[in-house]
């Protein structure tokens, strides 16, 4: 947005964006309430095995960086590990979540946005960025374009990541689970989630991002540059810069802990989205 706007320009245009914050916001609790059921006293687990072998043939999990590389040329050059992956993600679509545990959605809707993003970068592949890729001309990226129906509800990623996963957990960890295909996002992590290890993999998600120079680095003049995921949703970590910190200060490791109890400066935010490829 060009913040020098005055006038009945600017005016306008803050009513319209109050106006389509409004909309979707409604929008994004109607979808909370109808994904919102659950039965706990369903013990039934869901098969991930498809996206766990897809991750052990094609995920680096020990890249030198600490970044996670997945090598989408490879996947898209074996059609039947690509079947595979449709198969899987078919297998997610015939399922209604709302008949599964609140932990048993969780990890399906982790792993289904997951194994999405993967299958859409490898069909596109080679591109540098995800963001290169999508069907509108007005939007960077595959985010809003519909590719998967569910319980008869035609869905978008982030119709998953915003409108089910992030208001019905209500999860700050959500954003070390979910990944976008890029250097800069949290890893792709090595396991698929279940009910079991969800918890164990968020808060091992949690740390090795803060840890890592992407997610927090303390710069030399002072300021602490910060992943933008801690400004796109600081309503998720206290919706504001020192709640952020706190944030940062539950994994930071002790050298980074010590920095940041001392920290007296600004935020600044930065994010790379160079495909996570080798």
């Amino acid at each position: 947005m060009n913040r020098r706007e005055t006038g009945g320009a600017r005016r306008a245009l803050l009513a319209a964006g109050v106006l389509a914050f409004a909309i979707g916001a409604a929008a994004a609790s109607d979808h909370a309430a109808f994904w919102g059921e659950r039965d706990d006293g369903n013990a039934e687990q869901i098969d991930h095995g498809a996206w766990q072998a897809t991750l052990d043939a094609y995920l680096n999990a020990d890249h030198p960086s600490g970044v996670n590389r997945f090598d989408y040329a490879a996947l898209k050059a074996n059609a039947a590990d690509m079947g595979r992956l449709a198969d899987y993600l078919a297998s997610l679509q015939a399922l209604d979540p709302r008949r599964y545990s609140a932990a048993e959605q969780k990890a399906y809707w982790i792993n289904f946005y997951n194994a999405l993003t993967v299958r859409l970068v490898a069909n596109a592949y080679p591109v540098k960025s995800i963001r290169d890729m999508g069907d509108s001309w007005l939007v960077a990226g595959p985010w809003d374009d519909v590719h998967a129906k569910v319980a008869g509800e035609e869905l978008t990623l982030n119709n998953m990541e915003h409108d089910i996963l992030r208001p019905i957990w209500r999860d700050n960890r959500i954003h070390y689970a979910v990944n976008c295909a890029s250097y800069g996002c949290p890893n792709l992590a090595p396991l698929a989630y279940t009910a079991a290890n969800t918890e164990e993999l968020l808060e091992a998600g949690g740390s090795a991002y803060v840890n890592h120079p992407r997610g927090a680095t303390l710069r030399d003049d002072g300021d602490l540059l910060v992943s933008s995921i801690f400004d796109w949703y600081q309503e998720d970590f206290g919706d504001s810069e020192e709640t952020v910190v706190q944030h940062l200060l539950k994994y930071a490791e002790p050298e980074l802990a010590a920095s940041l109890k001392s920290f007296d400066g600004w935020l600044d935010y930065d994010y790379d989205w160079t495909l996570n490829a080798p």
